[in-house]
């Protein structure tokens, strides 16, 4: 149904290899590793024993299908082709980034390769993209809601020869981590201008004065260490004109360019995520007894398998069709496919993760397994990057529109 070249089938082999052979596990001495260091902002040794590894086998950036980003070491890969191979990846929490595949770099390389000028290339694309430094993405402010990007109040004005960026920001992940190095902020540049051409992006240094971390953000009560959700504040930060992407005003244009293959990314990543949930529910399954007979034999269980086949299989192929469309009529023409699959793999994720949890008892909410905090992840990527309410809207408004019709309920009240 959905053909994949000959490199890509040939990258999967060997990524399926590597994640058997060094990263499953290295998972268990990751967490011993973590604990024993000074920061839990400060990465384990063996994290960059595996990236070092991992470049060396090529299996590095396969990310990045412009080729803009080929000068600075992009596969070039189709999204089609890096849908199975991200999925891989998506299985460990230590996986994407293994291989320099891990949000929100991706996201953000994906913004320097389309919109950034050369010299924004070299200074940050370049370093990121060799696994050198890490960044965030500030997009999301504490005090408004930030599902409609137009309430943001960050500001970003001129003066001189520089821009000045004020406001708080929160959710900006990666932002904890002791190796980034850079925040993408949108701000409002404009508040005369057409609602969605107020806005900008900027490239703020994170050691520039006036910024400050203010605190991680916990999921669950995961502090997602060394990664890491902050809370920052930028106080008159101070950057150069040469810092603005694209130009003043095209801020939403560059955040639709950057959170189509984000959130299809994430997509890609839960399917995997549910499948080795579901083989761990098989596992258990199989291998407990209650009530004189295994697991594996209870109606309840069985349906439980059945359905979670169902559903990962579902968003999987609804995951390779909005791919496909990306690759052959570009993001725009498939944005009711990822506003589609970004709604569906989430919850689908949700569902078959705590069936396997209910099959592990107890385990399952311990840290002796993994499917707790896999739980907590992908309850979080039903708001990151778009609640569902606001894809579903999308979804609605698309489908209405083909027949006459498109405006959004009135306001109550």
């Amino acid at each position: 149904m959905f053909q994949f070249s000959d490199r890509a089938q040939e990258l999967r082999e060997r990524l399926l290899a590597f994640m058997d052979r060094h990263v499953y596990p290295a998972e268990s001495l990751w967490k011993e590793q973590h604990r024993a260091l000074a920061s839990p902002w400060q990465y384990p040794a063996i994290m960059d024993e595996l990236k070092a590894e991992a470049r060396a086998q090529g299996l590095w950036n396969l990310f990045l299908p412009h080729e803009a980003g080929r000068a600075y070491g992009g596969a070039g890969l189709s999204n089609l082709d890096y849908a199975p191979l991200c999925e891989i990846m998506g299985r460990s929490p230590l996986g994407p980034e293994v291989f320099n595949c891990n949000a929100p770099d991706t996201g953000n390389m994906e913004i320097l390769a389309l919109y950034g000028s050369e010299a924004q290339k070299e200074t940050w694309l370049r370093p990121l993209m060799e696994g050198r430094i890490r960044s965030c993405f500030s997009m999301t402010e504490p005090d408004v809601a930030s599902s409609d990007a137009t309430n943001i109040r960050c500001t970003i004005v001129r003066d001189g020869d520089s821009y000045v960026v004020s406001g708080r920001k929160w959710w900006s992940s990666g932002g904890n981590s002791e190796r980034c190095r850079l925040a993408i902020v949108m701000g409002k540049s404009d508040p005369e201008a057409p609602p969605h051409k107020q806005q900008s992006m900027i490239l703020v240094p994170l050691d520039a004065p006036g910024v400050r971390i203010e605190r991680g953000l916990s999921v669950f009560g995961y502090d997602h260490a060394p990664h890491g959700h902050a809370e920052i504040l930028y106080e008159a930060v101070r950057v150069p004109l040469g810092n603005l992407l694209l130009g003043e005003g095209r801020g939403f244009e560059i955040a639709q360019g950057r959170l189509g293959p984000g959130r299809i990314h994430h997509c890609m990543r839960l399917v995997g995520l549910a499948e080795r949930a579901l083989e761990a529910l098989c596992r258990r399954a199989l291998a407990r007894e209650a009530f004189g007979r295994p697991l594996a034999e209870q109606g309840t269980v069985r349906r439980d398998i059945a359905r979670s086949r169902c559903e990962i299989e579902q968003a999987r192929l609804l995951t390779l069709k909005a791919a496909a469309l990306m690759d052959s009529l570009g993001n725009k023409a498939a944005r009711g496919e990822i506003a589609m699959i970004k709604v569906v793999a989430p919850a689908m994720a949700c569902r078959v993760i705590d069936r396997a949890i209910q099959v592990h008892g107890g385990a399952g909410v311990s840290e002796d397994f993994f499917l707790a905090s896999a739980y907590a992840k992908a309850r979080s990527l039903r708001l990151a990057d778009g609640p569902d309410e606001v894809h579903e809207e999308t979804i609605t408004r698309l489908e209405l529109k083909a027949y006459g019709g498109n405006r959004p309920p009135a306001a109550a009240g």
